[in-house]
């Protein structure tokens, strides 16, 4: 068989291989299932976490990393066209939300105990950082669709902000002093968090402000995109308020801040230690895969629609994430996005394990890191 024959096979394969990134919206129903079944509904609650920070940096080891590149001129551009891809994103939204009432439902209807409420919602928050993940990808197209699409991903984990911050904040600043969303060498990830969750609330409105501005418009007006996220996100607490009592508007909000603060420890991995250059007049250097980590395990890339490769991503941000591609000269990650995450809440590990990567990176040109 000729590599451009097998290159073809594989590259089919992987097509709907990212079917697998449907999977965090089974995995709370499976958990009940597997709690009535054996009979440990406490334990099973948890599930999704065994999942993800168990089985699955357990299979990645096992099936190695994916070099896998489409050619750019016979493959990529009819991939970019295929509605498969956009269909997996766009099925996200309407499952998610049905997902979110379904799992406060189960949570006020079954006998769990405390450790099992915490489980469930643990998981439930789980699933909707992997949501703000596709509401990442969504944001990013041109289409209304979308657009909105993922705007209303991020309003069921009152993160709205993200939509304005993100496109028109952390990709403009990214792996600069200017970006909130970029950790510092040395920097924890405890010290990293409160400033991230702050300013990804002021910068957005500060975003949003300026281009209501050049409008001639009042930030205060229904033209304030964040009005409308912020209002959805209220609106829904109050219908789970009214659905399920107090504990719905709990359920709501703790399900919410466990999403984004997983969304902001991913941020804080993806860009930790890395700076663009400053030029000579004053102005960075062009964003490039060399200012993000990449970590290109095969099987989180098509759980997470290809977010490891986020070097390709923030150098060409359009690019939808079924065409992004692996850089040898981006700097890799030693594992997966789900072992990074672990090793990111025990900041002694993390320094031991990224720091010495991180100074390598800047080996001759330490005064980057200052």
């Amino acid at each position: 068989m000729s590599d451009a024959v097998k290159h073809r096979i594989l590259l089919h394969l992987k097509k709907f291989s990212f079917l697998i990134a449907l999977l965090p919206l089974l995995l709370l129903p499976l958990s009940l299932w597997g709690g009535h079944t054996f009979g440990h509904l406490d334990a099973f609650a948890w599930g999704t976490l065994v999942v993800v920070f168990g089985v699955i940096p357990l299979l990645d080891a096992i099936l190695g990393k994916d070099a896998l590149n489409p050619d750019e001129e016979v493959e990529v551009p009819s991939m970019q066209k295929e509605r498969f891809y956009q269909v997996l994103t766009l099925a996200w939204v309407p499952l998610y939300g049905v997902l979110l009432v379904w799992s406060c439902h189960i949570l006020l209807s079954e006998p769990f105990g405390p450790a099992g409420v915490l489980g469930w919602v643990m998981s439930m928050g789980m699933v909707g950082g992997l949501g703000i993940n596709v509401a990442h990808e969504l944001i990013h197209k041109d289409s209304r669709l979308e657009q909105w699409s993922g705007g209303l991903l991020l309003a069921m984990v009152t993160y709205a902000g993200f939509k304005v911050e993100h496109v028109r904040g952390h990709h403009v600043h990214v792996s600069t002093p200017e970006d909130a969303s970029s950790a510092r060498f040395n920097q924890s990830l405890y010290q990293f968090l409160p400033h991230a969750y702050r300013h990804n609330f002021m910068n957005a409105w500060k975003l949003e402000a300026a281009r209501l501005k050049r409008k001639g418009q009042s930030p205060m007006s229904l033209s304030n995109e964040l009005i409308w996220w912020y209002g959805i996100s209220l609106a829904l607490l109050v219908g789970f308020s009214l659905a399920f009592g107090w504990q719905g508007a709990v359920f709501f909000v703790v399900q919410s801040f466990v999403a984004f603060t997983l969304l902001e420890i991913v941020n804080y991995l993806e860009h930790y230690g890395l700076h663009r250059r400053k030029l000579e007049n004053g102005r960075y250097e062009r964003t490039m895969p060399e200012h993000s980590w990449n970590s290109n395990f095969f099987l989180t890339n098509v759980f997470l629609f290809h977010l490891q490769r986020h070097s390709d991503h923030h150098a060409y941000a359009k690019r939808r994430y079924q065409v992004l591609r692996h850089h040898d000269v981006s700097p890799q990650l030693p594992a997966g996005y789900a072992t990074m995450i672990l090793l990111a809440l025990v900041p002694p590990l993390w320094k031991r394990v990224m720091n010495p990567r991180v100074l390598a990176y800047y080996q001759g040109e330490e005064h980057q890191l200052a």
